[in-house]
C-alpha cells in the first residue's frame, strides 16, 4: 500500500473479483470512517449555536454575567491557537492518535462543563473543550483529503459542509429545548453519546499504513514542544487582546497595550524558536509557497467577511425588519444552506478552468452580494436580504471549497495536515479580527446616530415584546449597512490576493491527484 494512503478495517474483496466491484469496496470501505468524520465534526458545529441559546439559563443558575462572553471566547481560543500544533502533529504521528486524543480531551471538557458549579470554572471547562475541538475541526479536514483522491473531495466537502448548514439551522432549537426540558447542563452532556459512538468509529475502522519516519523515534525528527508553546502562547496573548480589546478596557488602555506589546515580544520568540528547529511547528514554506501562502491570505480576509452575516445580520432582523427572533435567525441561516450547494457543484467549475478562476468567480459574487447591501432601503422586505445572503453563501461555497481542496491537493500527505491547519488558522484568525474591527464600526456608528447615548438602549429595544423606535431602528441600518461595507472591503482584498499572488494553475502532483486535476 502506498505512502499515506488509508483503509477502513473491513473485508476485502474476494480474489479476482471485477474491477468495478474491487471499486465499489473501495468507497463502501471509507463508509464508516466517513459517518464518523461527520459526527465529529458535528460536535464542533454545533458548539457555539447550542450554547448561545442557553446563556440565559446558565446566568440564572451559575451567575457571572459580566464574564459569560468567555463562554464563546475561550473556547474559540483555545480551538484557534492549536490548529497549528494539532496540524504538524498529525503530520508527524498520523492522524489517528490526534484525533482520537481531540475527540477524547473534547469529551472530558464537556463532562466537565455539565458538573461545573460556578461560571468561572464552566469557562475553564470550556477552554478544555477547546482543546479538543481544534484537534477534531483540523483533523477532519485533513483526512477528508487523506480518503478521498482529488476527483472526489467535493462529495466529501459538501458533506462536511452540510453538517455546518445543519448545525446553524437546528443548533439554536436544540439548544433552547434541551435548556427548558432538560436542563442546560444536557448541551453539554448530550455531546458524550454522540462523542463516544463517532470515537468508537474512529478507532474501530480508521488504519492507517505504516510511513517512512514513523515506526521509531531515531527515524523521526524530534517534536519541536518549545515552538509549539511559544506558538501557542503567542498567538493566545494576540487574540486575547482583540477579543477584549474595545469590550473588556479601550483599545488604548494599558491592559490592551500590554497584551500587544507582549504578543509581539512573543511573535519574534516564535521566529527565533521556528528558525532553530530541525522540524518548526510552523515551516517557513507554508508562506514561501506561493499558492499556500495566497490561500492562506485569501481565507483570512473570508473569515473577516463572515462575521457580518453571522453577528450583525440578527440584529438587523430584528431591529430594522421587526422579525422575531426565530425569523431572524431563519435570514441568517439562508446563506449556510446554498454554502454546502454550491461547494458540492463547484468541482464542474474547477475542473473546466481550475482552483483559482473558479474562487475568483465566487469572492466577486460575494462582493457584489455585500455591497449591493447599501441599496437595501431602510425599511424592506424581508426577502431582500434572504436573497442577497443566499448569494453570499452560494459565492463562498464556490470560493472556499475549490481553494481547500486545490490547497490540500498541492501537497504530500506528510505536509498535508500543516497545510490544512495554516488555512484554517487564517480562517480563525480573520474572524477574531472581524469581530473586534466590525464591532468597533458599528459601536461607533450608532454612538453617532444616537447622539453619543447610551448603546444599552439598542439591547433594550430588541428584547421580546419591546417598540423599536424609529431612531434605534435607523441607527441600527446605518451601522449594518457600515459593516456589510466593510465585508464588501474585505471581498474585494481576497478577491486581490487571489488574482495577484496565486497562481493560475495549481501545482498539483500526479500522486495527489490520483488520476484527476484541475
Amino acid at each position: 500500500m502506498g505512502k499515506g494512503l488509508l483503509v477502513a478495517r473491513t473485508d476485502l474483496p474476494a480474489a479476482g473479483a471485477a474491477g468495478a466491484g474491487t471499486a465499489t469496496v473501495a468507497v463502501a470501505r471509507r463508509g464508516p470512517v466517513t459517518a464518523a468524520l461527520m459526527l465529529a465534526m458535528s460536535l464542533v458545529a454545533l458548539d457555539s449555536t447550542v450554547v448561545a441559546t442557553a446563556v440565559p439559563q446558565i446566568v440564572g443558575d451559575l451567575g457571572g454575567f459580566a464574564y459569560f462572553s468567555w463562554l464563546f471566547s475561550g473556547y474559540l481560543l483555545a480551538v484557534t491557537v492549536t490548529l497549528p500544533v494539532y496540524g504538524k502533529l498529525s503530520d508527524t504521528f498520523g492522524r489517528k492518535p490526534v484525533l482520537v486524543a481531540g475527540a477524547a480531551l473534547f469529551l472530558l471538557g464537556s463532562l466537565l462543563s455539565g458538573l461545573a458549579w460556578n461560571m468561572g470554572s464552566l469557562i475553564a471547562f470550556r477552554v478544555v473543550q477547546g482543546l479538543g475541538g481544534g484537534a477534531l475541526q483540523g483533523t477532519v479536514q485533513t483526512l477528508a483529503a487523506d480518503l478521498f483522491p482529488l476527483r472526489e473531495r467535493p462529495r466529501i466537502q459538501a458533506r462536511l459542509s452540510t453538517v455546518w448548514a445543519m448545525s446553524a439551522v437546528a443548533g439554536p432549537g436544540v439548544g433552547g429545548l434541551l435548556a427548558a426540558h432538560a436542563g442546560w447542563r444536557w448541551i453539554f452532556l448530550v455531546n458524550l453519546p454522540v462523542g463516544a459512538v463517532a470515537l468508537w468509529m474512529i478507532v474501530r475502522h480508521l488504519r492507517e499504513p505504516g510511513r517512512a519516519g514513523t515506526s521509531g523515534s531515531a527515524a523521526r525528527p524530534p517534536v519541536d514542544w518549545a515552538g509549539a508553546l511559544a506558538v501557542f502562547a503567542c498567538a493566545g496573548v494576540l487574540l486575547t487582546a482583540l477579543v477584549q480589546g474595545g469590550v473588556a478596557w479601550p483599545w488604548l488602555s494599558a491592559p490592551s497595550l500590554a497584551l500587544f506589546g507582549t504578543g509581539l515580544a512573543l511573535a519574534a520568540l516564535v521566529a527565533v524558536i521556528e528558525r532553530r528547529a530541525a522540524d518548526p511547528v510552523i515551516p517557513g514554506w507554508v508562506w514561501r509557497r506561493r499558492t499556500i501562502a495566497a490561500v492562506n491570505l485569501a481565507m483570512g480576509a473570508m473569515g473577516l467577511l463572515m462575521v457580518a452575516p453571522t453577528v450583525f445580520l440578527p440584529t438587523y432582523a430584528q431591529g430594522v425588519l421587526g422579525l422575531d427572533p426565530v425569523a431572524a435567525g431563519f435570514v441568517m441561516s439562508v446563506w449556510t444552506l446554498t454554502w454546502p450547494v454550491s461547494a458540492a457543484l463547484s468541482q464542474h467549475l474547477y475542473r473546466r478552468i481550475g482552483f483559482r478562476d473558479t474562487g475568483l468567480i465566487g469572492m466577486g459574487v460575494t462582493a457584489s452580494a455585500l455591497g449591493a447591501f447599501q441599496l437595501l432601503p431602510s425599511a424592506g422586505s424581508v426577502w431582500q436580504p434572504v436573497l442577497l445572503m443566499a448569494v453570499v453563501g452560494a459565492g463562498l461555497g464556490l470560493f472556499s471549497a475549490p481553494l481547500l481542496v486545490g490547497v490540500q491537493s498541492t501537497v504530500g500527505w506528510s505536509e498535508r495536515g500543516t497545510t490544512t491547519a495554516s488555512v484554517l488558522f487564517c480562517r480563525q484568525t480573520g474572524q477574531t479580527v472581524g469581530a473586534s474591527l466590525f464591532g468597533a464600526v458599528a459601536n461607533g456608528v450608532l454612538a453617532s446616530r444616537l447622539g453619543g447615548g447610551d448603546l444599552d438602549a439598542v439591547t433594550r429595544a430588541l428584547e421580546p415584546g419591546a417598540r423599536v423606535p424609529e431612531a434605534t431602528g435607523r441607527a441600527v441600518a446605518a451601522a449594518t449597512q457600515a459593516v456589510y461595507l466593510g465585508a464588501a472591503v474585505a471581498a474585494v482584498v481576497a478577491f486581490a490576493v487571489l488574482l495577484t499572488l496565486a497562481p493560475r494553475r495549481f501545482p498539483v502532483p500526479a500522486t495527489s491527484a490520483e488520476g484527476g486535476g484541475e
